[in-house]
């Protein structure tokens, strides 16, 4: 008996409750004037640290925090914590992605309009994230110099539904004679015209232009914020 159509129905019910989900988290975000940034990578491509030096950079200008996902343990939220701003861990047990039930939960005792950027880091995974709309502004995949160049190839969907690239541990490219040429143009191959940002979080190379991407996408979300207010007075 063939089952692939009851399958392919209950993941498509899933995957609808959880877009209604993430709507209602978009809208929220928006309401109270906070940017929502997601980061998703294969295990070990430097996430944790690269967020680490993002939140330290980031908290004498603004008001930050993250939520961090993994299958066990609390190690990164106790890495994270280090940055002195608010952290909590979502912990998936055997799922391997974050779902907007999940950071809906997470978030139901902070006050987001006291936050202006907050951080989703997602599991270590290029696969099932890429599906699940967790209801942020902005989707950040990072790969790091120590996979490879073929990334963008092998996973082409993950890249597809961000809206920027990292390449963390730039400091190492030499070392491990990475063709930057050909991560770019394999990154372009999937998704043309994404931004690609170069990053080593241990020497701080790259980072000020990663941050000011996303401080600009910041000023553009009160820009329209007071837009629709004043919109609204008018009216």
């Amino acid at each position: 008996m063939n089952l692939q159509p009851r399958m392919l129905e209950v993941r498509k019910n899933v995957l609808k409750q959880n877009d209604v989900i993430a709507r209602a988290l978009r809208d929220r975000f928006r309401a109270q004037g906070t940017l929502a940034v997601s980061l998703v990578s294969s295990p070990g491509a430097g996430k944790t640290t690269f967020l680490e030096k993002a939140l330290t950079l980031l908290k004498p200008h603004y008001r930050v925090a993250a939520l961090v996902g993994d299958l066990a343990t609390e190690n990164d939220a106790l890495r994270l914590a280090r940055s002195k701003v608010p952290v909590k861990q979502i912990t998936t047990g055997t799922l391997c992605h974050l779902e907007a039930a999940m950071v809906e939960h997470a978030l139901e005792d902070w006050n987001l309009d006291q936050l202006d950027l907050l951080f989703v880091e997602n599991v270590g995974n290029l696969v099932c994230p890429a599906s699940y709309d967790l209801g942020e502004d902005l989707r950040l995949v990072l790969l790091s110099v120590t996979e490879g160049e073929d990334k963008p190839l092998k996973y082409p969907t993950i890249f597809n539904s961000a809206d920027a690239a990292v390449i963390t541990k730039i400091d190492l490219a030499a070392a491990v004679e990475f063709d930057e040429l050909a991560a770019n143009a394999n990154i372009q191959a999937v998704r043309p015209g994404m931004r690609v940002f170069k990053v080593s979080a241990k020497t701080d190379e790259g980072m000020d232009n990663c941050l000011q991407f996303l401080s600009d996408a910041l000023a553009e979300r009160s820009r329209k914020n007071i837009c629709l207010d004043l919109a609204a007075s008018a009216s």
